[in-house]
């Protein structure tokens, strides 16, 4: 039996053929409209009748097997549930999909650049907040304003005043005017630079984030642990443009070879799919550590694992060194994570796994279950300096039913402070920003 959606791609092989319905329904010996109605995705085939169809027109059944894009389907889901309206009211994704595939890929399109749109809001957001060259420029553009309205503001409440005095106004008013007209033009470059932030990294962590999401966390060529593809891997990239983000990305990478050797992908594959993501388990199959562990899970093509994972790393400081998002769950770009995240607690019980599951406030987000642990760099304890950095698996969980309680508690964490709802927080830097009444 071949999947519903096979009449779709029946009835656009027999349209690029040029073939009338009727006259293909008779080649293959049934009637006009019992074919009209599987092109329509209201018969499912199978069998001799599926083999002749595909015969007639010429094709591999395979090819017709496919039916629609499934990456189209999921992303009509997903542009669902991202709407609160329609959730679980139904799902006719496939459906709709197939007998309008012109429609879907537009509604789909749209969607995913809603999506960008999005990110890009918050990327734009997260630079005024946290960019300190901005801020040093928009603050030299307001005090030099601010000089030249005070200056114009003597010279026309004292008409009496003294020829000496106005000239020294005078002269402040035009070199202030030169002078803004200076902060004005390095603000509109260094903006000009920065419009492309979405598209281009402006900065080399930007750029390191933009090849490995370029890549999904997973690079092939290093599963056998050659350190010598490493820079095969940097070369063959446009996002590494600058030398900074090369020296920033290579030691990821040596860490990846050496991941890949100490846990095997395809061992890894039984592992997880006999443990789940349980990533304790999956430690203990392979006697490794969890942060090793951690990463790894993080580094497997997706369709190996049950759903999509987060990972985030930062050192000591609270800088975020390596970002992997996950739908549902995200950190700023810069600066100002919520400081309530495990990730940032860690380091003051090094070596300690911490289980939590997690919701973040004022998102459409669901419940995440996350590990995380904090451990040296280096292993070998004989550095001079402990220097650690936190690990956090981010792993979604389907929504519970309203009717059966979590076991574990779920905590909830913002984004920023700036948009977190969570009151009496005791970790909250600055209000949340309130929507207008």
């Amino acid at each position: 039996m071949q999947k519903q959606l096979s009449g779709t791609s029946i009835r656009e092989h027999r349209l690029r053929l040029g073939i009338k319905q009727a006259e293909l329904a008779k080649q293959v010996g049934i009637s006009a409209s019992y074919f009209n109605q599987i092109e329509h995705n209201r018969r499912r085939i199978g069998g001799k009748l599926f083999a002749d169809i595909a015969a007639a027109l010429g094709v591999d059944q395979s090819a017709l097997a496919e039916g629609t894009d499934a990456r189209l389907t999921d992303t009509l889901r997903d542009a669902q549930i991202s709407e609160p309206g329609l959730k679980g009211i139904y799902d006719a994704s496939e459906v709709f999909s197939g007998r309008f595939p012109a429609w879907a890929r537009l509604l789909a399109a749209r969607h995913t650049r809603v999506q960008k749109l999005e990110q890009l809001t918050e990327t734009l957001n997260d630079r005024l907040a946290n960019d300190s060259q901005l801020a040093d420029a928009l603050h030299e553009l307001l005090s030099t304003v601010t000089a030249i309205r005070t200056s114009a503001s003597i010279l026309e409440d004292d008409p009496k005043l003294e020829p000496a005095w106005r000239q020294r106004f005078q002269r402040n008013i035009i070199e202030d005017s030169a002078r803004l007209s200076r902060g004005a033009q390095t603000l509109v470059d260094y903006l000009s630079i920065n419009a492309g932030a979405a598209a281009g990294a402006a900065l080399p962590t930007e750029e390191v984030e933009q090849f490995l999401d370029e890549h999904a966390h997973h690079f092939p060529t290093l599963e056998t642990g050659d350190m010598s593809a490493i820079e095969g891997v940097m070369g063959t990239s446009a996002r590494l443009k600058s030398p900074a983000a090369r020296a920033l990305v290579a030691p990821h990478l040596v860490t990846y070879a050496r991941d890949a050797v100490k846990i095997p992908l395809a061992a890894l594959k039984v592992s997880v799919r006999r443990c789940g993501l349980d990533p304790i388990a999956i430690a203990r199959d392979f006697g490794a550590d969890l942060a090793t562990t951690l990463r790894r899970i993080a580094s497997v093509p997706e369709d190996m694992l049950p759903t999509p994972v987060g990972l985030f790393i930062s050192d000591a400081s609270g800088t975020l060194i390596l970002k992997k998002q996950v739908k549902g769950f995200s950190m700023p770009r810069h600066s100002g994570a919520c400081t309530m995240l495990p990730l940032f607690q860690a380091p003051t019980q090094p070596l300690r796994p911490i289980r939590r599951l997690l919701r973040q406030s004022g998102r459409e987000s669901g419940t995440m279950l996350t590990y995380t642990i904090a451990t040296p760099t280096d292993t070998t304890g004989l550095g001079d300096n402990l220097l650690l950095q936190s690990h956090m698996l981010i792993i979604p969980q389907a929504s519970l039913a309203e009717d059966h309680a979590p076991t574990d508690k779920i905590s909830i964490v913002g984004r920023t402070c700036r948009v977190c709802n969570a009151e009496d927080c005791p970790a909250r830097r600055e209000s949340a920003e309130r929507p207008r009444s």
